[in-house]
């Protein structure tokens, strides 16, 4: 099938799937088996399935990239595939081999090469996902599992590309507590975030940025990015406390950060300290980073009303430096001094 989209500035985020599938089930004594790569199509829930009564469910974000020389690329799926087990760990649900992540992923993306876009900005995603299937009602583990992947040719993740966003500062809702999950990707976490997401959108805002649970006062991260603050050449980025997840994007620029000629705390930081530092020019610059996203430009925060502009609203030097950088190495342009880079075929082969 051809890939049912000519303007690749239309694709936005999600909207097409590719021809394709991976897909494998999960029980005690057969363990992980299945078909593999298979024809996207719908498959079979029963109505008592544990996902649909206790959210027994998993996920991961990545994505392919198209190199100019025809390779297509991952980045760093060894962490995604790790990442997935901790979730699964957390969940009660069965860790699938990293080896079988990672193959699984490259046979169907291989099978799929035609839909990954060629033009700047653009991306093949990749959401790998873990359902607890087996029916039944009662709080318990699943003892049936479905483990599958789908690819969705994308554009920018935000309508505003790569140029600053608004986002509002959520006081009485939560994205998470220290001892809950929202150290791992589980759909929960998503649903928890619609409210506040909604009322954020409601006011002109592209997302929320939460507060602890405890407090109210300490930055954690928005809805689907952490987040970082500049402080001139010094980044400042919440600690992985427990309720933050640990984000892939998040720990590249933290170790590209020293190439740019920038260090990186990390460290507690009030929603007042950011304020403050803001209107005093300290905070000269503010990003969210995901894979989704990449890299995101602040260029403003709304709280308690109150906006309060960042750079002028502009996208800053150190953002920019980072993005073209992870950009360019995630998309083959830019020589990778950290292995990051996976190749998995050729546009033609």
């Amino acid at each position: 099938m051809r890939p049912p989209y000519e303007d690749t500035s239309k694709l936005g985020f999600g909207k097409y799937f590719t021809d394709h599938m991976f897909f494998l089930k999960y029980n005690e004594e057969k363990g992980w088996h299945g078909e593999g790569v298979k024809k996207y199509e719908p498959f079979t829930l029963d109505p008592a399935a544990c996902v649909l009564h206790y959210s027994q469910e998993i996920f991961e974000g990545m994505k392919a990239y198209a190199a100019k020389d025809g390779r297509i690329l991952l980045f760093r799926p060894e962490q995604n595939a790790r990442r997935m087990n901790r979730s699964a760990v957390r969940l009660c649900m069965p860790e699938i081999p990293e080896e079988l992540f990672i193959q699984g992923i490259n046979n169907l993306v291989t099978k799929d090469k035609k839909w990954v876009p060629r033009d700047p900005g653009t991306s093949l995603y990749i959401r790998p996902t873990m359902l607890g299937v087996e029916p039944f009602l009662g709080v318990k583990p699943a003892k049936e599992y479905y483990f599958y992947v789908l690819l969705s040719p994308v554009g920018a993740y935000y309508s505003e590309g790569f140029n600053p966003i608004g986002i509002y500062v959520e006081e009485s809702m939560v994205r998470s507590s220290i001892g809950g999950v929202g150290d791992v990707k589980t759909g929960g976490n998503y649903a928890a975030s619609l409210l506040a997401g909604e009322k954020a959108k409601k006011k002109g805002f592209a997302q929320v940025l939460y507060l602890d649970s405890k407090e109210h006062r300490y930055v954690e991260e928005v809805g689907s990015m952490n987040v970082f603050f500049v402080y001139g050449k010094h980044l400042v980025t919440p600690p992985l406390n427990g309720s933050i997840l640990p984000g892939i994007t998040r720990d590249s620029v933290m170790r590209m950060a020293a190439d740019i000629g920038c260090d990186v705390e990390e460290r507690i930081i009030s929603i007042e300290e950011v304020l403050n530092g803001i209107e005093a020019g300290k905070i000269t610059e503010m990003f969210g980073t995901g894979t989704a996203a990449v890299i995101s430009p602040v260029g403003y925060l709304n709280y308690r009303g109150n906006e309060y502009i960042i750079n002028s609203n502009m996208v800053g030097e150190v953002t920019g430096k980072l993005y073209e950088k992870l950009v360019n190495i995630q998309c083959g342009k830019e020589k990778d001094p950290y292995g990051w880079v996976h190749e998995v075929c050729t546009l033609d082969d």
